[in-house]
This record gives C-alpha cells, structure tokens and sequence, in this order.
C-alpha cells in the first residue's frame, strides 16, 4: 500500500487503521499508471480491509477496470494495545522480555482485558491460509495489496523460512507499494518469484 498518515504520525501502525495520505495516493496512481502501461491483467485484486492497503487496492482497480475483493486474512499483524502509539509510548506502557520467540505474542505485557496481538507463528499461519484462499480461486492472475508484516509472512512461506523472535529471521522490505511477482504450479505445488520490486520509503 501506499504511504499512509501513521507513517505521518510516526505511529506504530500494525492493526491502526490509518487512511492514506495524499502522498500515499499519488503513489497508488503511480504504480496502476505503471501496471496499465505494462498491460498487467488481474483476473481480480484481493485486499486487506485496512483503510490504507484498501484504498490502494480501490485506486489500481478502477485504473485496471479489476474488482478488488476484501480478505481480512491479508491484515497487517495483530499489535495489540501498541497500535496507535509512538515507539517511546509503547516502550514505556508495555516494556518488553529481552526476548520474544515466534511463538510469544507481540505485547506479552499487555494488560488483563487487553488483546496481547499476535505471534509470529500466528501470523504466518493466518497469511498461509489466506494465500491458499488466493490459490483456490483457481488459475489466473491476482494481485494481493496488503502489508509489509502479512506480505512478508506470505514471501517466507514461498521460500521455505520460519518466523523467527525478536526480529530474528527472514524479512522482505517492499516500501510503500513495492511488489513481488510469484508464480505458482500446482502439478508441482510450488511457488517461484520473478520479480521483486522494492517501493519508496519517504
């Protein structure tokens, strides 16, 4: 997706839901610009809910006369009561283990009544089964406008990585509508990657 106002606030986004910014459109624009002058044909978009992966997905649609369909198994990573806050804010409300492994909620500090997000392995496990939802739509061509953390899950479940804790693992950085052109066989059941396109980060 595009550049949206929590990158404005320097908020922690995850499940935050931040429209895009005027910037953040104008980026939209230009990747469906791109995509139309290419002749990419999408047989349908499927988007997260999230106001800002949305948007994007409705801004390259309309350029693409594609219908986009909404999955919420494309959302960003589940970040609890952290979602909204700066780093500092987050760090001094909810100060974290000097270890998380994969399996540990993001916030295991969160408070009684309070959601403590996702794991890693949670995360992963979600992405999975909305990557499987994406392939059972049967052949064609689809585009997946998402998030950095659920985009990067799906691209570690292609080439074979764990998630890993405390930052540790495999993690693709797109940027602000990067993309990643996978192919799938299914005589094989394999993925393959023929291109990976890093967006701006501004």
């Amino acid at each position: 997706h595009g550049r949206s106002r929590a990158d404005d606030e320097q908020v922690i986004e995850g499940r935050y839901d931040a429209p895009l910014t005027d910037l953040g459109r104008a980026q939209a624009e230009a990747r469906a610009n791109e995509f139309l002058a290419a002749g990419s044909v999408f047989d349908a978009i499927v988007a997260s809910p999230l106001k800002r992966a949305h948007e994007t997905a409705e801004i390259v649609g309309r350029a693409l006369d594609t219908a986009v369909v909404v999955d919420p198994g494309w959302m960003e990573r589940h970040n609890g009561p952290v979602a909204g806050l700066t780093v500092k804010e987050a760090g001094e409300r909810y100060p974290l283990p000097d270890y998380l492994s994969p399996f540990d909620d993001l916030v295991p500090t969160a408070r009684e009544g309070e959601s403590s997000g996702e794991s890693a392995w949670a995360l992963q496990a979600r992405v999975i089964r909305a990557l499987q939802r994406v392939v059972r739509r049967g052949p064609g061509r689809y585009s997946v406008v998402a998030h950095g953390g659920s985009l990067s899950a799906a691209l570690r479940w292609v080439v074979g990585a764990p998630p890993g804790g405390s930052g540790q693992g495999l993690r693709f950085s797109l940027g602000d509508t990067g993309y990643a052109r996978l192919f799938f066989t299914p005589r094989l059941m394999g993925w393959g990657c023929r291109e990976f396109r890093h967006g701006t980060n501004q």
